[in-house]
């Protein structure tokens, strides 16, 4: 008798080789049109599938799940970040829920690294500079275009975790001091790897940075970690960038003192109510003011390649009567 293949409902259009894969594997719905669900669809979704792999795009909240068929027990996102997710209603209800960590690490830091150096050397406004129609190139200047220097500035690192590190290390290479604030400590080996200084204040270490990188988790505790009242500790001349989720900065408050030229500047790779953006952040990005990018942090062919394989492995591991090697616990967030 031959096993039923598990119906694998996918949300987004993935890589092909991976598409290609999930069709060998399971009894796979695919999304080649990569037609963001709605709501409704994502009901009808998990009425039918015994596997959904939803997107950071796709919001699987208690609305949603309270509507799962009895045939769905696991959700493995094609995601680093769960935030997506309601981890928790999803548990109670018998569902395992799976991420894809670690593949994402060198990718997204390389974004993060893109931005420190692109934001104060002001990259993105030179760039324009020389595709404008209506300004022409006068040539070199000794005080057009004047950034500020990276080499010998404070890097502050709020979350410490792979990203964070991958960033740190990248950093200490451009010649930037780094400090770090964390949920916990790292090991004296790695501090002194990374000749990293811990601050245990957030508050204490952001009124003394010159660069302050956001690479922590959105759960309900970092929630506008930065707050208004943090992000008026930043020294004027200072930048903030962020590659983690966009809800970790009180964008509203950051805007305003972007305006008021209190911080010197910032680099967006993510935002608090994507895929909508802050028109004050485009007009702010037009006056050279900030760099904005389309979520593009951990966006290599190379990297969505590995995410679909580790979906893979989640869910034949799962359909094997395995336990998952990325599933993922409240406790964990």
């Amino acid at each position: 008798m031959v096993r039923r293949k598990p119906l694998v409902v996918v949300t987004r259009k993935l890589p092909d080789s991976v598409e290609t894969r999930m069709r060998e594997l399971f009894d796979a719905k695919l999304n080649i049109d990569d037609v963001p669900m709605d709501q409704a669809a994502l009901v009808e979704a998990v009425k039918t599938a015994d596997v959904l792999v939803p997107t950071v795009t796709d919001r699987i909240d208690t609305a949603v799940l309270s509507q799962a068929g009895e045939n769905l027990r696991l959700i493995a996102s094609f995601s680093n970040g769960v935030d997506h997710i309601d981890v928790a209603s999803a548990l109670n209800r018998g569902i395992t829920v799976t991420n894809t960590p670690g593949v994402l690490t060198e990718d997204t830091a390389d974004m993060t690294m893109a931005l420190i150096l692109s934001v104060p050397r002001r990259l993105a406004e030179g760039a324009q500079v020389m595709i404008a129609d209506k300004e022409e190139w006068a040539g070199w200047s000794p005080t057009w275009m004047l950034g500020r220097r990276i080499w010998g500035k404070r890097l502050g690192i709020i979350g410490m975790g792979r990203i964070g590190q991958a960033v740190a290390r990248r950093a200490k290479a451009f010649g930037l001091q780094i400090h770090y604030h964390n949920r916990r400590r790292l090991n004296s080996g790695i501090e002194e790897m990374l000749d990293a200084t811990y601050w245990d204040s957030l508050d204490q270490m952001l009124a003394r940075m010159d660069i302050v990188s956001v690479n922590c988790p959105h759960t309900p505790a970092t929630y506008h970690l930065l707050s208004a009242r943090r992000l008026k500790l930043l020294k004027p001349d200072a930048y903030v960038v962020n590659t983690a989720r966009g809800e970790v900065i009180d964008e509203n408050a950051l805007t305003r003192l972007l305006e008021a030229g209190e911080i010197a500047g910032a680099g967006l790779d993510v935002f608090e109510h994507e895929p909508a953006v802050n028109p004050k952040l485009v007009r702010l990005a037009k006056q050279g003011k900030v760099v904005l990018l389309p979520h593009l942090g951990s966006a290599t062919l190379e990297g969505r390649v590995d995410m679909g394989e580790k979906v893979i492995v989640n869910i034949k591991t799962f359909m094997d009567g395995h336990r998952p090697p990325d599933r993922v616990l409240p406790a964990m967030l």
